[in-house]
C-alpha cells in the first residue's frame, strides 16, 4: 500500500473522459494521486512543468499527437520516466514501437481494475529500484582484470596462485571443472605469463571435431591421403610450434587419437596423416575437461598413461554457486565490457536485481551469467538493469517480485469488472456499506479455499498441493535438492522419498 503521506503520482493521458475517470478512481482507491491530461500535448506540458509523476498511463490513439509521438517526447525530456501505453489495437507494430521507444509496458483495452493495479504496483517497484540504483558504484576496475578471470573469493585466489606457479615451466596442466566455469581463460592466462607468450596459442575443441577429422586437424595431412585431401595441410601442432596448444574437452577424444597425443608428449614428434616423415615440434600442452577422467580410466575409455602425462598439475575451476560472493564483480565486469564494446549503455544493476543474481544457482556457471547480463542489458530501458529486466527462468521463486501481487489484492472499493468500455460502478454490501469485490488472497484465504475443496470431495488435494510445492521449489532452486528441502522446511531424505513416491 503506497505511503498516504507521500503518495506516488500517476498521470493519465487519454482523450476519452470516461476512461480517465475510471482509471483515476481505480488508482486513487489504492492511494495514488492521479492527475489527468486530455491529449498528448497536454500530457507533455504536465511532465515538463513538473513535478514529475512516478508513472504515466498514455493512450496510443488520440486526436492530435499520437501516443507513440507523446511517448518519444516524454522519454526525451526524462529518460527515466516510466510510461505504460494503453491500446485497443494489439498490433505487432504497436507492441514493437512501444518497446522500441522505451515504454515500461503496454495494456490492452478493455482491462480490469486488478490488472491495472498490478501493473501500477510493478511500475512503482521499478521506480523504487531506479532510485536505489542511483548511488550504485562498480565494484571493480575492468583494467585490473585483463585476464578476464574475475573473482576475489578464497577458491579463486587458490586458482590464481597455481596459475602463477606453473607459468615458469613447461609442465603439462589439466584444468577441470563444469562447463562455463572459464577453463579456457585459465589456459590463456598460463600462456600469457609464460616464456611462450610471444608464440602462438591455439585452442582445439576436441568435442566439436568428428573422430575421422581430428587427426588431420591436429597433425595435418599429405595430398591424396584421403578423399578430399587435394593438397598438403599443416596441423595445429605444426602451426603452434614454439607455442601452447589447448586441448579442450579432451575427455571426448577417441582412443586412437589419444595414442598419438601420448606420442607427442613422450617424443615431441608428429606424423601427418598419410605421411612417412617424422616432424619435431616444440609445443606445450594444456588440457581441459568437464568429465570424470578417473572414472573413464577405470572404464577403459581414456588411456591411463595419457591421463598421468596430462595430469601433472591440476587446476580445478570452482562452479559459480561455490563462489557466489564473486557474482557482483563478474556482473560489473560484463557490463563494463559491453559498454567498452559499445554493445550497451547499461552500466548499473539495481540492488534487488543483484540480490536475485547472487541467489541463483547458475547451472551454466559464468557463461550463463554473462548471457543473462547481455540479455538483460538489451531489454533494460534506462542505464540500469532492474528485476523486471531479468529473464523469467532466472527469477524462479523471485518471479512474484516482478509480477507483483496487486492482481490478488484488488481493493474492496473496486468491482472486478473492466475499464475501457464503461465507467466501473461499485457495488455495496448489505452490512458495512463498503464496496464489494475481489478480496485479498491471504494465507488464511488460501487455506480456506483448500479446506472448502476438501469438504467438496477432493481427498487427493493435499497430496496434489504438496507435490506441486515440491516441484516448484525444485525448479526454483535449479534442481538442488538440499536447498529445496531447506526452503520447504524438510530434510533432503524426506524430499527424495516424496519425489520417488510420486
Amino acid at each position: 500500500m503506497p505511503d498516504p503521506v507521500k503518495s506516488p503520482t500517476i498521470l493519465v493521458i487519454d482523450d476519452d473522459a470516461e476512461i480517465r475517470y475510471s482509471l483515476a478512481r481505480v488508482l486513487s482507491s489504492r492511494g495514488y494521486q492521479v492527475t489527468e491530461a486530455a491529449s498528448g500535448e497536454q500530457g507533455i506540458a504536465v511532465v515538463k512543468k513538473g513535478p514529475l509523476p512516478e508513472l504515466v498511463f498514455l493512450d496510443v490513439r488520440m486526436g492530435g499527437m499520437s501516443g507513440i509521438e507523446a511517448l518519444q517526447h516524454i522519454r526525451s525530456a526524462n529518460p527515466k520516466q516510466l510510461v505504460i501505453l494503453m491500446t485497443a489495437f494489439g498490433t505487432a507494430q504497436t507492441a514493437i514501437e512501444a518497446m522500441k521507444y522505451g515504454a515500461f509496458d503496454y495494456v490492452m483495452k478493455p482491462f480490469d481494475p486488478a490488472k491495472v493495479l498490478a501493473l501500477a504496483e510493478k511500475a512503482m517497484k521499478a521506480h523504487a529500484d531506479l532510485r536505489a540504483v542511483g548511488d550504485y558504484k562498480p565494484t571493480i576496475n575492468i583494467e585490473d582484470y585483463r585476464e578476464g578471470i574475475v573473482g576475489s573469493s578464497a577458491v579463486m585466489q587458490d586458482v590464481f596462485k597455481v596459475i602463477g606457479q606453473v607459468t615458469a615451466s613447461d609442465v603439462t596442466v589439466m584444468i577441470t571443472g563444469e562447463s562455463g566455469t572459464g577453463k579456457e581463460l585459465v589456459a590463456r592466462s598460463i600462456w600469457k605469463h609464460s616464456h611462450r607468450a610471444g608464440k602462438p596459442f591455439i585452442a582445439v575443441n576436441c568435442a566439436a571435431i568428428p573422430d575421422n577429422l581430428i587427426e588431420s586437424e591436429l597433425f595435418g595431412h599429405e595430398k591424396g591421403s584421403f578423399t578430399g585431401a587435394t593438397g598438403q595441410r599443416l596441423g595445429k601442432f605444426e602451426l603452434c610450434d614454439g607455442g601452447t596448444i589447448f586441448l579442450d574437452e579432451i575427455g571426448d577424444m577417441a582412443l586412437a587419437t589419444q595414442t598419438k597425443i601420448l606420442r607427442v608428449l613422450q617424443t615431441g614428434e608428429i606424423q601427418r596423416v598419410g605421411g612417412t616423415e617424422t616432424i619435431k615440434v616444440d609445443v606445450r600442452i594444456l588440457a581441459a575437461t568437464n568429465k570424470d577422467l578417473e572414472a573413464m580410466v577405470k572404464a577403459k575409455t581414456f588411456r591411463e598413461d595419457l591421463y598421468y602425462r596430462l595430469n601433472v598439475v591440476r587446476i580445478k575451476m570452482p562452479a559459480l554457486r561455490e563462489r557466489d560472493d564473486d557474482v557482483p564483480q563478474i556482473v560489473d565486469f560484463c557490463l563494463q565490457n559491453l559498454v567498452k564494446q559499445k554493445k550497451s549503455r547499461v552500466s548499473k544493476v539495481a540492488p534487488e536485481a543483484m540480490a536475485v543474481l547472487v541467489r541463483h544457482r547458475w547451472p551454466g556457471n559464468v557463461r550463463e551469467l554473462e548471457n543473462v547480463i547481455y540479455r538483460s542489458a538489451v531489454v533494460a530501458q534506462g542505464d540500469a538493469i532492474l528485476v523486471k529486466d531479468l529473464p523469467a527462468e532466472i527469477l524462479g521463486a523471485d518471479a512474484a517480485v516482478v509480477a507483483g501481487t496487486a492482481a490478488e489484492r484488488a481493493p474492496k472499493s473496486i468491482e472486478s469488472g473492466t475499464i475501457g468500455l464503461e465507467p466501473v460502478v461499485p457495488k455495496t454490501t448489505g452490512t458495512s456499506g463498503e464496496a464489494g469485490g475481489a478480496s485479498a488472497l491471504t494465507l488464511d484465504g488460501a487455506l480456506d479455499l483448500v479446506f472448502a475443496q476438501l469438504q467438496a470431495g477432493e481427498p487427493a488435494l493435499l497430496a496434489r498441493v504438496e507435490r506441486e510445492m515440491i516441484s516448484r521449489m525444485l525448479a526454483a532452486e535449479g534442481g538442488d535438492e538440499a536447498m529445496a528441502a531447506k526452503r520447504l522446511g524438510i530434510t533432503k531424505a524426506t524430499l527424495r522419498k516424496k519425489v520417488q513416491r510420486d
